[in-house]
């Protein structure tokens, strides 16, 4: 073991093995070897044969009384440095393996990596979780390449930041940061190329550097990490511990097991982020659903607050909206929230039964009241009795049928075909069409009469392409739902679909996008449903308008918005919107000319031009 001897004047002679590649001698306290008021820093490095003894920052060092900057040592040799006398004794120490174990070395050390990265995929597939698999990566990496010391760096727009970093012991280093040479992270992030530093010390581009001497690092290798030709980060190893020093084929071994190892971190990475996407759809989900309905824009939230206030009342309940909008589970919802939810919740869909049976199955019928009525059985206003009667496309219904309705609803009684008396019943009734009632009223194919006995309270369900992201939400609610039921190795959604789903007038709203949905997650090839999957190809999306014509018609949307607020009052609308009548006058006078139709008169003392 070679030995450097301090002789200091007053005090006996002190021995110092120099069992590092790398000793330090000087004034500060950190150093290996430390001589009071020392000037500078003198570096004894080993190379695996010889000791070199090199003069940093200004350092007086004398050998064999010649002033030297640099000087390999001998056994016996002097050091003389700001009044200390340094005795250099050499003993025998492990040389370099002979070529024959060196080929042997280096056959083993390519196994070991083809081992490790084989099990860094094995592991990576149990067990996807980042924080796991940069551990992982960097245990195995330390351990292929002899290293004393790795870390995982992250670039995201910053300064880059220590991800993991891990010993040789496979143990967390603490205080990582301040172990790193910030000039060759640099140096391997600017040129997206890896850096060797086989020998820190004799390094003219990192000798001088103040992080190479305070670190006392004897070989660095640093290797960025490229995802599609940008950085992501890099992978740092450092050696001041062990004997040997990093080598070029140390570097290759590195720089093959970290391309490869990147694209399995993406990997995991995205696991990772679809995992918090999931636990942020859930939070957002309890935080924003309504029982059974999802919903968090403007419009949705006034109807769940006419719910709320409507629910506990026996008033019935017209729901209006587009095919596919979910009105049955706001009927459903009215119901759980009544003072009826312990009763039954009824549904009947109007436009789905022959004219000849609805009457029957709304009402029932007495034994032999017709062909096939072998027994008498009740309809489905007496199964909803203490409960609630979902009437569905009522728009649907028969003229004739409508009259028997309406008696119905007034007295709270029904008749059953082939009978002449009447039984109560104990019912709320809740409607919905996707037809405009108004309009078959007017064109007399909906009584007048059963409109305004039915339309008590109007909720109208805007289509999906109104309601903003809560087209996201709800595909990832029914991807979710969609993968569990289905047992999909599906995992989320590729940005382009996020986006396209955004843009999709999804004219069968809500059961149109549940309804893609299944079939993509049945259909996708990868892990990530895209618009192609979805059929959603960028034609069938919402053209891209001019922008003065994409502010006309959110203008005219709003003025119409706050028409409806207002009544169709046109002076207040006007007065609300800070624009003259003629303003208003004006719009209507334009969206009656583009429907054929005339402009219907107002109550109100608007100005016409």
């Amino acid at each position: 073991m070679a030995t450097l001897v301090l002789h200091l004047p007053g005090s006996p002679p002190t021995p110092f093995p120099l069992l590092k590649p790398l000793v330090s001698v000087g004034a500060a306290a950190d150093s290996d070897v430390r001589v009071p008021h020392m000037r500078g820093l003198v570096a004894i490095q080993f190379d695996g044969r010889s000791f070199t003894a090199t003069a940093l920052e200004g350092a007086p060092l004398v050998v064999n009384g010649r002033k030297r900057d640099r000087c390999a040592l001998e056994d016996g040799d002097t050091l003389d440095v700001s009044g200390a006398r340094l005795v250099f004794e050499k003993a025998d120490r492990e040389v370099a393996p002979a070529e024959t174990s060196a080929a042997t070395a280096r056959t083993e050390a390519t196994a070991l990596a083809v081992t490790r990265l084989a099990e860094f995929a094995q592991a990576l597939g149990r067990e996807p979780a980042l924080d796991r698999a940069l551990i992982r990566l960097l245990d195995s990496i330390v351990e292929v390449v002899k290293a004393d010391k790795g870390f995982v760096l992250v670039v995201e727009g910053g300064p880059p930041e220590v991800l993991a970093a891990r010993n040789f012991q496979q143990q967390d280093i603490e205080d990582a940061v301040e172990r790193l040479s910030d000039s060759i992270v640099r140096r391997a992030l600017d040129t997206k190329q890896p850096v060797i530093v086989s020998d820190a010390i004799n390094d003219e581009q990192f000798n001088a550097s103040e992080s190479v001497v305070n670190l006392k690092l004897a070989s660095v290798m640093c290797v960025p990490l490229l995802l599609r030709g940008e950085v992501s980060g890099a992978v740092y190893v450092g050696n001041d511990r062990l004997a040997s020093l990093f080598t070029p084929r140390e570097l290759l071994l590195m720089t093959s097991f970290c391309s490869t190892a990147t694209l399995l971190l993406e990997h995991a990475k995205t696991l990772d982020e679809l995992r918090a996407d999931k636990a942020e759809l859930q939070s957002r989900l309890d935080a924003q659903a309504y029982g059974d309905i999802i919903g968090a824009c403007e419009a949705m939230r006034d109807i769940f607050r006419k719910i709320d206030k409507v629910a506990a009342t026996n008033i019935d309940v017209l729901v209006t909206g587009e095919s596919g909008t979910g009105k049955e589970l706001i009927a459903r919802e009215l119901h759980r929230r009544s003072p009826r939810k312990n009763g039954p919740f009824i549904a009947i869909n109007c436009g789905a039964i022959p004219e000849n049976l609805l009457e029957s199955e709304l009402f029932g019928h007495a034994k032999g009241a017709f062909t096939g009525a072998i027994a008498a059985r009740p309809g489905k206003f007496q199964a909803a009795s203490s409960g609630t009667l979902f009437l569905d496309e009522i728009g649907e219904m028969p003229p004739p049928l409508q009259v028997k309705l309406l008696r119905a609803l007034q007295e709270r009684a029904v008749t059953r075909v082939g009978e002449t008396k009447s039984e109560p019943v104990d019912i709320r009734i809740v409607s919905a069409t996707n037809k405009d009632l108004e309009a078959e009223m007017n064109a007399g194919r909906f009584r007048e009469d059963l409109y305004y006995r039915v339309n008590v309270v109007h909720l109208h369900l805007p289509p999906l392409r109104e309601r903003g992201d809560d087209a996201l939400m709800l595909a990832k609610f029914f991807l979710t739902r969609a993968t569990r039921e289905l047992s999909a190795k599906v995992k989320g959604f590729s940005r382009q679909a996020l986006n396209a789903i955004r843009h999709f007038r999804w004219p069968g709203n809500i059961r149109q996008l549940e309804n893609r949905i299944k079939k993509a997650v049945v259909l996708a090839d990868g892990p990530l449903i895209t618009p192609e999957d979805m059929e959603l190809r960028p034609e069938h999306l919402d053209p891209i308008l001019p922008l003065a014509q994409a502010l006309e018609n959110f203008r005219n949307r709003y003025i119409n918005d706050v028409l409806e607020r207002n009544g169709g009052n046109r002076t207040k609308t006007a007065k609300d919107l800070g624009v003259d009548p003629r303003t208003i006058f004006r719009h209507l006078e334009k969206e009656a000319e583009e429907r054929g139709e005339a402009l219907p008169a107002s109550s109100d003392d608007a100005l016409e031009p």
